[in-house]
Formats: structure tokens, C-alpha cells, sequence
């Protein structure tokens, strides 16, 4: 599998060592030695969403707990939790769904922390096409960023939802992403997409103007988080810990400072600058694709508290529908997904000290 490199949190921390420790660390704590962890990011390449990763690399988060992480791009949530199954990856940052599936066969394994508290994917058509409404796509072609993407699911699940046969009513095709599903929208060779929103802001950087179709509520449900299996967990809790609290303080920053948290993306994983535009451009339209993703990443519309919290009821409601509609095909108790017992660990930090850093961070020129 490739990796995308290891990260290189000595060198860019240490401008802010001094103050992570004091200002945005729970108590000062003695350096650790730094372990490479390999993170699963379930999309087969980075984007935007992974722009907390990076400001927790750049500002020494996660090397103050005594972590460096190595992100793995997958090509989607059905892989990154197939990873974790056969330990080839400790930790992934999967969609639920595939989940439920797994642990009904009987995988041992839970997120700890809900990464998006929304659902990411939806159903899209380009804007100019004579579709209305999902039951509309009875015979039509969508694509997915990959077979094993959580879009899959979601697409069969939202046909079924409208009265359509997921198995004989739509064609499900891979389209990739970004520029290929741009140009495979513009040629007509699909009909509609079923992706998360941050490839729908890339689809549009690309020049497709998109529009959603109105679904079943979908929205509100949980989306991704950090899986790790209950063994993991146990045996290697302050890692566990340390990654998530790391990626919580990424994701403070990236709320208060848009901008500023596509600027340091950039910087840590240089890999995601796009190439043929000029920088202001390249900050406009990756600022544009963070935003499709940030009211995910918020705690009062979901009506959560705590960064990374689990929400037993808005898992168990999620659950239900996916049983209904066939994504699951066993009742899967909302409790064997998901567990609330790192959280209180993971918010040892001064989340209103983190915002105020990213309000008053200039780029380096």
C-alpha cells in the first residue's frame, strides 16, 4: 500500500514548541519518544478533510504525544476497515456503514471518535440535467470514487428509499474523482454521482456546477471516525488518546482559520497544492472544498459537547435506517459501534486558546 510519507513534525513544530506545551497542552508533560502511526485516510488521495492531520503535525500536537502520523490514502471506507480487520492499519477514519456490516460478521472493533458528526455523502446530477428526484435515476448510471466507497452503499440505500431495486434499477460505476468524474460528467458518461462533499467541491473547482437531490433525511446522520479494534484500544489507549486529541486541536484550528489551515496542508503534505493555478487560486478553491467539509466537524448543530463525541442516539437512529433500507442486513446495537470511554481524555485541552492561535496566525512568507 502507499503511503504518502512520514510526517515531519520535528522540523515544522519547532517554531511552536515552547507554546504547545504551555498554552494548549492539559499540563506539560515530558517529551515521548515519537512512534510513526499509520493512519487510514479513506479516499485515494488527500484533500482539504485532511487538512487537521497537518496543522496538528505542523504546531507538534501530536509529536507532544509522542506520535508522528503517517496518513495512508485508501481508496475507500469498505478498505480502511478491511485494513483494521487484518491489522495492516491500527487506525482508520471510515464511514460507519461498512462497520455495521463487519461487526455483524464479527469484527471486534469501534470508533472512539466521530470525526464528522454529519453525513458526508449525498446523491448529485449536474446541474443542468433533467433529473428531478432520486426515483428519477431508474436506469441511469452513477458513479462512486471507488467500489469500496461508502457511496456505494449510500446510493443503493437512497434508490431503495424511492422505490427503486438498488440491483436492477441503477447501474453503480467507478468514476475516481475530482478532474475524472468532471470530465466523465461532461462527456454524459454518468448520469448522477454518489460522493462525499468535499469531492463535490473539487467536481465544482473543475468547472460541473452540481446539484444535490433531496434524500431521506440522510444528512443528519453520523458519518466518519477513528476505528480502531477493542483490543487496540485497550492495549494502546494513549496512543489512541494522543491521536485523537491531536486531530481535535487540528480541527479547532481548521474552524477558526480556514484559509490559514489550507496554507499549512500545503505546507505539510506539499503533495495536495494543485498544479496550473497561481496560489491565490489554489488557497480560493481548496478553501472552498475545507468549508464543504467544516460543518461537519462542528458540535452544537448535532447537538454534541465534546470534540470527537459519540452520539449513542444519533447512531442508534442511523442504524435503524440502514436496516430498512438494506445497507445492513442485521440488527447491530448502536453501543457495538461506537464507545465514549477516551473523550473526556481526548478534551484535556484549551479548545478557546487553539481558536485564538488560529485567529492570529500569520503564513510565513
Amino acid at each position: 500500500m502507499v503511503t504518502l510519507g512520514k510526517l515531519r513534525a520535528g522540523r515544522l513544530a519547532a517554531a511552536w514548541a515552547a507554546l504547545a506545551v504551555g498554552a494548549w497542552a492539559p499540563a506539560a508533560r515530558a517529551a515521548a519518544p515519537v512512534a510513526t502511526i499509520k493512519v487510514g485516510f479513506c479516499s485515494s488521495s488527500l484533500t482539504s478533510g485532511a487538512a487537521p492531520f497537518a496543522i496538528g503535525t505542523k504546531f507538534g500536537w501530536f509529536a507532544q504525544e509522542g506520535l508522528a502520523v503517517d496518513m495512508v490514502p485508501v481508496p475507500g471506507s469498505g478498505d480502511c476497515v478491511r485494513n483494521v480487520a487484518t491489522r495492516e492499519l491500527n487506525y482508520s477514519l471510515p464511514s460507519v456503514e461498512p462497520l455495521a456490516i463487519a461487526r455483524a460478521q464479527g469484527m471486534r472493533a469501534k470508533i472512539y471518535y466521530t470525526a464528522y458528526q454529519g453525513n458526508i455523502y449525498s446523491l448529485a446530477v449536474p446541474a443542468d440535467s433533467p433529473i428531478r428526484k432520486i426515483s428519477d435515476l431508474k436506469g441511469k448510471t452513477i458513479g462512486v470514487t471507488a467500489m469500496s466507497s461508502g457511496g456505494v452503499l449510500m446510493a443503493r440505500a437512497e434508490a431503495a428509499t424511492a422505490g427503486l431495486d438498488p440491483e436492477r434499477d441503477i447501474t453503480i460505476v467507478v468514476a475516481g474523482e475530482a478532474a475524472k468524474v468532471a470530465a466523465l460528467v461532461r462527456n454524459k458518461q454518468v448520469d448522477a454521482l454518489s460522493l462525499f462533499d468535499t469531492q463535490y467541491a473539487l467536481v465544482e473547482n473543475a468547472g460541473i456546477a452540481i446539484r444535490q437531490l433531496e434524500n431521506q433525511g440522510v444528512s443528519r446522520y453520523p458519518s466518519n471516525g477513528f476505528l480502531a479494534l477493542e483490543d487496540t484500544l485497550k492495549g494502546r489507549r494513549q496512543e489512541a488518546v494522543g491521536l485523537g486529541r491531536g486531530y481535535a486541536k487540528g480541527t479547532v484550528f481548521a474552524l477558526a482559520n480556514p484559509e490559514a489551515a489550507v496554507r499549512i496542508l500545503y505546507e505539510v503534505y506539499p503533495q495536495t497544492r494543485p498544479t496550473g493555478k497561481d496560489e491565490a487560486t489554489a488557497i480560493r478553491d481548496d478553501t472552498k472544498v475545507l468549508l464543504a467539509r467544516s460543518d461537519k466537524w462542528t458540535l452544537e448543530k448535532w447537538g454534541i459537547k465534546r470534540w470527537g463525541e459519540n452520539s449513542v442516539a444519533n447512531y442508534a437512529a442511523y442504524v435503524d435506517f440502514m436496516l430498512k433500507w438494506g445497507i445492513i442486513k442485521q440488527k447491530v446495537e448502536a453501543s457495538d459501534l461506537v464507545t465514549n470511554e477516551l473523550i473526556d481524555e481526548i478534551n484535556q485541552f484549551d479548545a478557546n486558546a487553539i481558536a485564538a492561535q488560529a485567529k492570529a496566525y500569520k503564513p510565513s512568507r
